[in-house]
């Protein structure tokens, strides 16, 4: 069975208020204790591959955030690890995502995570507005422009 949540974060960027909107899953697979990006579990890493494939398929040109989850276990003891860091931050620089090891046992890293994604997405709407073309108004007949070029 897989159960789900929607969660709304509000963030500050800077001036700005943003608000993210997380669905919480769990129940992923037979196993619940297995994360499709579970450290400790070497098979995890192949999963979210897929799921990044998937993604990209589905979105292109989304960003992408890789979020390692158990990052606690490894702090107890770190042959625990499964997924080797430098392959994962290989494969990250290779389809240009952020990489976050977390754990929502005790919070480590998951505000950076929140907080990254708020930035990414106020400083690519800025980016999107800046570049956005605004199409000429053919209709307008006020504009300077539209006599200089097109009434001799």
């Amino acid at each position: 069975t897989i159960g789900a949540a929607f969660v709304a974060k509000v963030m500050s960027v800077g001036e700005q208020t943003v608000t993210l909107g997380i669905w919480v899953s769990a129940g992923l697979g037979a196993d619940p204790d297995r994360s499709p990006a579970d450290l400790t579990d070497s098979s995890s890493f192949q999963r979210a591959k897929f799921w990044v494939n998937e993604l990209q398929n589905c979105e292109e040109g989304c960003r992408i955030y890789l979020c390692g989850t158990k990052s606690d276990l490894l702090e107890e003891d770190r042959r625990k690890r499964g997924v080797d860091f430098h392959d994962v931050q290989d494969y990250a620089d290779e389809i240009k995502a952020e990489l976050f090891e977390t754990s929502s046992k005790t919070g480590q890293s998951v505000d950076e995570l929140f907080q990254k994604v708020a930035e990414d997405y106020v400083h690519f709407s800025a980016f999107q507005v800046m570049t956005e073309e605004k199409g000429v108004d053919l209709g307008q007949r006020s504009s300077a422009y539209f006599y200089s070029c097109c009434h001799h």
